[in-house]
């Protein structure tokens, strides 16, 4: 399924995520996308891997409030609201098409409770401030620029402080052995669990039905205030 529009291609992409005993308690969602520069506007290998972890946290997710930052097209905030959480997406406020689509993936998945925010990483917005408590905050690829790392974590680590009890999941692509956010992580006074892919059965080339995550690396981890005892889930 697609068009082309003023050279940008549209698409929907469709996702299978497997209950292994029945059939017909699998979840299909469906992600449209638009084929252009902006980061946001398609689903990333990383996207596939962080939306299995969620599928597979399923059964815990009822009524959890969750955050998904850097949305985009929004596979795992679809994915965790689908398994009957209270979603919030979010994207920047500088990219309307991006919370469009935001909007738009949830129109496709029928979801109608889902809200839609923008705010800018590091930067402590009256949006950021009046969201409401959350459990859980999801980001896909989100340590992709390296200048933008520490605004990443301010924001991260502002809601951690706000929220002291939440996790932040997040998935990224490893693109070079240079780079790292430890340093970062032990000023901003995170905790940081590396969560193998076998542990929650994204240790494969093709995951919900899809040609990703490919032969591409991506790496699961989980961020918590140093404050809190509570262990990844």
């Amino acid at each position: 399924m697609g068009e082309t529009t003023a050279l940008r291609v549209r698409t929907v992409r469709r996702y299978t995520f497997q209950q292994s005993t029945d059939e017909l308690e699998d979840l299909r969602v469906c992600i449209p996308e638009v084929m252009d520069s902006q980061y946001g506007m398609h689903v990333w290998p990383s996207a596939v891997v962080l939306a299995q972890y969620v599928w597979f946290h399923r059964e815990i997710l009822a009524d959890k409030r969750i955050l998904e930052l850097g949305a985009g097209v929004s596979l795992p905030g679809v994915v965790a609201a689908k398994c009957g959480a209270d979603v919030t997406l979010s994207d920047s406020a500088e990219l309307p098409e991006c919370l469009e689509n935001c909007r738009r993936s949830c129109q496709m998945n029928n979801l109608h409770g889902v809200k839609v925010c923008g705010f800018t990483w590091g930067d402590i917005s009256p949006e950021l401030l009046t969201l409401p408590p959350v459990d859980i905050i999801l980001g896909s690829d989100v340590f992709y620029e390296p200048e933008d790392f520490e605004d990443i974590l301010t924001t991260v680590s502002f809601l951690l402080e706000k929220n002291p009890c939440a996790q932040f999941w997040t998935s990224y692509q490893v693109r070079s052995a240079d780079w790292s956010i430890e340093d970062l992580l032990h000023r901003w006074d995170l905790k940081c669990v590396h969560i193998p892919l076998k542990s929650f059965g994204a240790d494969s080339a093709n995951l919900a039905g899809s040609d990703l995550p490919g032969r591409h690396t991506v790496e699961m981890i989980v961020l918590t205030s140093s404050n809190s005892s509570d262990p990844p889930i």
